[in-house]
């Protein structure tokens, strides 16, 4: 653990880490690594006392599972390195800035720093606890964020006044994809009773909206597919014991193998990384169109009616320009690339630990996004009253105006951002959307 504690970067956030550690104990209790359960109990102690010990997010290659990170981890066990303590919250910030002594906390809580025997190192140190820690918090938070992400484009559905032919179930039954057909419903569900829709049933000129609108169960349908084959994946891969060899105690036998291999969440997360950049880049599609006043349906241009005086929206659609822009960078699989380690016995590395850092990133970027998809949509609506949107629109809007008035001269935006972005991220938008109407 000593030699391979050779990790380097900012540490890695103590949410993450904790879950690495439940994970490294649901792997061991397998009973197939060849470790005590005096050893096991001690991690089982320190997950309980939220003794997290700090980790640099740098130096794994995603084979021979997570080897630096968990080498960080361990050092704890045995009263070395760093950690934290938190004794309420592990979101607790200024809890997270203090560091501590492994052994001099351990003293305090009264365990007992373990002298590791025969295959203990290796048990506690090899396995992909780093990379799927990543995987199980972002496939689990992105199934909502694809529901936050329908919640935004039906909100852009009504500012933009568009047809709700394209969401028609008839269309989707043709091409039965799940998520497609459960974007669809999700959409109709939102604007159902909506006086804006109604408004333009007879006489539009239109015969048929930009694919950003048009194509949402489309596009939205993939990513949500995508998320749940990336969710099923990790599934597994958390429910598995993933380190070398694997101790098969009915026959007295070990074996030999590579369920140390990152590759299965290098491709899913790259997978994930992908379809949550493309739920960002429609979105800003949809902000680009309700800006843009030769395509917002007559909505005035920068949704300020004050144009030359103030920019309205304007610099809120370069925010989410920049941040598609990094999101198509961090897209670029990670899995494609390998270096040999280990005098090249180690000749082929999977590279999940860097897909799934990227990953989350792109997750944090999608948020972000969304937020300014959401005020841009509910700054659009201002000048469609007195018509009413639909009934889960409505919800949405008149939450989100609980937290930002609407745009009448130019302010700083980014304290508007910030309070969207946190209804986002808590998934309190979501709850009372849902309070409203069901979505898949």
């Amino acid at each position: 653990m000593v030699s391979h504690a050779v990790g380097c970067g900012e540490s890695l956030p103590p949410f993450i880490v904790k879950i690495m550690m439940l994970l490294r104990v649901n792997a061991l209790a397998k009973g197939h690594s060849g470790i005590r359960l005096s050893t096991v109990q001690l991690l089982i102690d320190m997950i309980n006392n939220n003794v997290i010990p700090v980790v640099p997010s740098k130096g794994s290659v995603g084979s021979s599972g997570d080897l630096v990170q968990l080498s960080h981890l361990v050092l704890a066990l045995i009263g070395k390195g760093k950690v934290n303590y938190f004794k309420k919250s592990i979101f607790d910030k200024k809890e997270s800035e203090k560091v501590y002594d492994a052994k001099v906390i351990l003293k305090k809580l009264g365990l007992t720093p373990v002298r590791l025997k025969a295959k203990e190192g290796l048990a506690l140190i090899n396995g992909t606890q780093m990379m799927t820690s990543f995987a199980s918090y972002i496939s689990a938070k992105a199934k909502r964020l694809n529901k936050i992400a329908d919640i935004a484009a039906a909100l852009s559905h009504e500012a933009l006044r568009a047809t709700d032919k394209a969401f028609d179930e008839r269309i989707h039954n043709l091409r039965a994809y799940d998520g497609q057909l459960k974007t669809a419903k999700n959409i109709l569900s939102m604007i159902e009773k909506s006086e804006i829709r109604d408004s333009h049933r007879v006489g539009d000129p239109r015969v048929q909206d930009a694919y950003s609108i048009r194509c949402i169960p489309q596009i939205h349908g993939a990513s949500r597919d995508a998320i749940d084959y990336v969710t099923s994946k990790v599934s597994v891969e958390i429910n598995s014991a993933n380190d070398n060899p694997l101790i098969f105690p009915d026959t007295e036998e070990y074996l030999e193998g590579g369920n140390f291999h990152g590759q299965p969440m290098a491709l899913a997360m790259d997978f994930l990384g992908i379809a949550l950049s493309e739920l960002a880049n429609v979105s800003e599609r949809r902000i680009e169109r309700m800006v843009n006043g030769a395509l917002n349906q007559g909505l005035p241009r920068f949704l300020t009616d004050k144009g030359g005086l103030n920019s309205g929206m304007m610099i809120a659609q370069y925010t989410a320009a920049s941040l598609v822009s990094e999101n198509k960078v961090l897209a670029h699989p990670a899995s494609v690339d390998s270096i040999p380690t280990s005098a090249n016995q180690e000749d082929h590395n999977s590279m999940g630990s860097i897909a799934a850092q990227k990953c989350y990133r792109i997750m944090q970027n999608l948020e972000y996004v969304l937020a300014i998809e959401i005020m841009t949509a509910a700054q659009g609506m201002e000048f469609l009253k007195p018509l009413k949107p639909g009934k889960g629109t409505l919800q949405a809007y008149s939450f989100v105006r609980k937290f930002v008035k609407p745009l009448n001269q130019d302010r700083i935006l980014h304290d508007d951002l910030i309070k969207i972005a946190q209804i986002v991220q808590d998934d309190s938008l979501l709850s009372e959307v849902e309070k409203t109407v069901s979505l898949f």
